[in-house]
C-alpha cells in the first residue's frame, strides 16, 4: 500500500508535465527547423545520412525537405503525401498506406501539441520535465507493432531534439532536430 502512495503522485505529475508539454506544443502556429538524420539498415554497412530543413504549419501540414545527398521533398497535408524527389512527383493519400500513416503521424500529433491524436494509435510514457523530457510512443495496434517497434521523441519545453524510430525489423532511424530558424 505504501509503495503505491509513493507511486502514484509521481505519476500524477508525469501526466501534468505531459499535459503541460502538449498544451505548450499546440501554440506553436508555424516551425522550420535543420534536421540530420541516420538511417541504420542492416542490409548496408553503413548508415545512410541525409540532411535538410522540416516545416511544420498547424495543424496538418509537415513537410521534410532533404537537401543532401540529394535534394527531395515530402509533404504531409491534411492526409495527402506529396513525393518529390529527381525530377518526379508523386502524390497519395496516407489513407492507403496504413503502416506508414502513424509513424508520420507520431511526428505530426507530437508537433501540434495532439495528445488525443497520439493515444489513438501509441501507448505513450512521459519522463522528465518540462524543461527535458522524452516521449516514448509504442504501438497499440498488433499490425503496426509488425512495422514499428518504438517512436522515441527528446525535447526540452517546446523545441524537439531528436527523433528514435526502432523498427520491428531491427533497423532504426536517429533524426537530430536542429533549433527553430527564422520563417
Amino acid at each position: 500500500m505504501l509503495l503505491g502512495l509513493l507511486i502514484a503522485p509521481s505519476a500524477r505529475a508525469a501526466e501534468d508535465d505531459l499535459d503541460r508539454l502538449m498544451a505548450l506544443l499546440a501554440e506553436r502556429v508555424h516551425g522550420h527547423v535543420s534536421f540530420v538524420e541516420e538511417d541504420y539498415l542492416a542490409v548496408l554497412e553503413r548508415p545512410v545520412h541525409s540532411s535538410g530543413e522540416l516545416f511544420f504549419d498547424r495543424p496538418a501540414r509537415l513537410e521534410k525537405r532533404t537537401l543532401a545527398p540529394h535534394a527531395a521533398s515530402v509533404i504531409l497535408d491534411h492526409g495527402t503525401v506529396t513525393v518529390e524527389a529527381r525530377g518526379h512527383t508523386h502524390v497519395v493519400a496516407m489513407r492507403d498506406y496504413p503502416q506508414v500513416a502513424p509513424l508520420v503521424e507520431s511526428l505530426r500529433a507530437t508537433l501540434a501539441g495532439d495528445r488525443q491524436a497520439l493515444e489513438q494509435i501509441f501507448q505513450i510514457t512521459f519522463e522528465g520535465s518540462l524543461e527535458r523530457w522524452t516521449l516514448t510512443l509504442v504501438p497499440l495496434d498488433a499490425k503496426l507493432k509488425g512495422v514499428a517497434q518504438r517512436i522515441r521523441i527528446d525535447g526540452a519545453r517546446d523545441e524537439l531534439q531528436t527523433l528514435n524510430i526502432l523498427l520491428a525489423d531491427g533497423d532504426h532511424s536517429v533524426m537530430t532536430i536542429g533549433a527553430s530558424m527564422p520563417p
